[in-house]
């Protein structure tokens, strides 16, 4: 079932806003009728009264602080904020177009590698006077299409972890400020993670510890976040002469976890990299339920590290992928604080207690 949308809506500065605008300011609601009902929103005109300046002065204050002294800019938004005051974005955006609001739209609202993102691209936003408007798109191309059609009358740009295919996003970015995670589209900036230094990481790792036979559990069709690794541990395991079979596609949830450690064990391999932490963890779930040691028979790592991962049993061996890192950082670019490009960040391969040394 998707969910709607989320509207992250940070408290607004005082000092940033519209152009000049009378009534582009409200609150959730203040009685001035001096008695228990009677519940507005306060104008410009009432912070104006109270303040005791010009109605155009009172505006001129809280949007465009830089055309009155700082003595007035100060008395202004004390009043505005002892009278509870927050800006109307609607308002703001009839003059200049602009909402000040950022379309985000994720492939799994469920899915804990999310949160960081969420949380980097929200604070971020927040820090620059923005809000953050959130739709899940339930790894669907189309529904994740028919989210931004809707979003794109309101919003100032897209952050987007897109399923859709190219030709989709190279047509938006032109019309739209846009921004990608975890998917490299020139001209389009975005952000993505090192899935060939990670690979190899896993790949050494597992080698260190013994390991000639690997399959890797697929991830969506529609990832090219798949796409990356699973061509990047077949070339780190061509280095070292490790076989690495691929099962799947899987969905990257814990309820396919069974499906791929069957598939898995019905195999000679020794150790397993999933797709994500969600599959992974599914898949200690169901080699824990047939009785499967971890890692003795069969190693398991994922490819997040999503809070959890180290709470399993056994804990998760995992990439330590900065998501909230990401966030701010999509959201920086698309604002302009820094340049449209493609910035790739390191990954780290957190060892725990799910791979060891296969049994001989």
């Amino acid at each position: 079932m998707c969910v709607p949308l989320l509207v992250l809506d940070p408290e607004p500065s005082m000092a940033t806003g519209c152009h000049e605008l009378p009534a582009c300011w409200q609150t959730r609601g203040m009685d001035h009728s001096g008695g228990d009902g009677g519940r507005r929103a306060v104008t410009i005109y009432d912070v104006a009264r109270e303040a005791g300046v010009a109605t155009s002065t009172a505006s001129r204050a809280l949007s465009n602080p830089g055309r009155v002294s700082e003595r007035t800019r100060r008395h202004v938004e004390e009043v505005a904020s002892r009278l509870g005051y927050r800006a109307n974005r609607l308002a703001q955006a009839l003059p200049s177009g602009r909402t000040r609001m950022l379309g985000l739209v994720v492939p799994d609202v469920t899915n804990p590698h999310v949160f960081g993102l969420l949380r980097g691209a929200e604070a971020q936003a927040a820090a620059a006077g923005y809000t953050v408007v959130f739709a899940d798109s339930e790894e669907r191309p189309e529904l994740e299409a028919a989210h931004v059609e809707r979003l794109s009358s309101f919003v100032d740009g897209f952050v987007l972890s897109p399923r859709g295919d190219d030709a989709a996003l190279r047509a938006l970015a032109q019309v739209r400020p846009v921004v990608l995670f975890n998917r490299s589209l020139a001209p389009v900036p975005g952000v993505t993670f090192d899935f060939d230094d990670s690979s190899r990481q896993i790949v050494d790792h597992l080698v260190a510890l013994g390991h000639s036979q690997v399959a890797y559990l697929r991830g969506p069709v529609t990832s090219w976040a798949d796409g990356r690794r699973r061509a990047a541990l077949a070339r780190h395991c061509g280095v070292h002469g490790v076989t690495l079979t691929e099962l799947g596609p899987f969905a990257p949830t814990l309820g396919s976890g069974p499906a791929a450690a069957d598939a898995a064990l019905a195999g000679p391999a020794t150790a397993v990299v999933a797709f994500n932490d969600l599959l992974a963890i599914g898949v200690l779930q169901r080699l824990e339920a047939r009785g499967v040691s971890v890692p003795g028979e069969l190693s398991v790592v994922g490819g997040d590290d999503i809070f959890g991962a180290s709470f399993c049993h056994p804990p998760l061996t995992t990439i330590a992928a900065p998501t909230e890192q990401a966030g701010r950082l999509l959201v920086d670019m698309l604002t302009g604080r820094v340049p449209g490009d493609e910035l790739v960040l390191h990954a780290p391969l957190v060892a725990r207690g799910s791979t060891g040394p296969p049994r001989v």
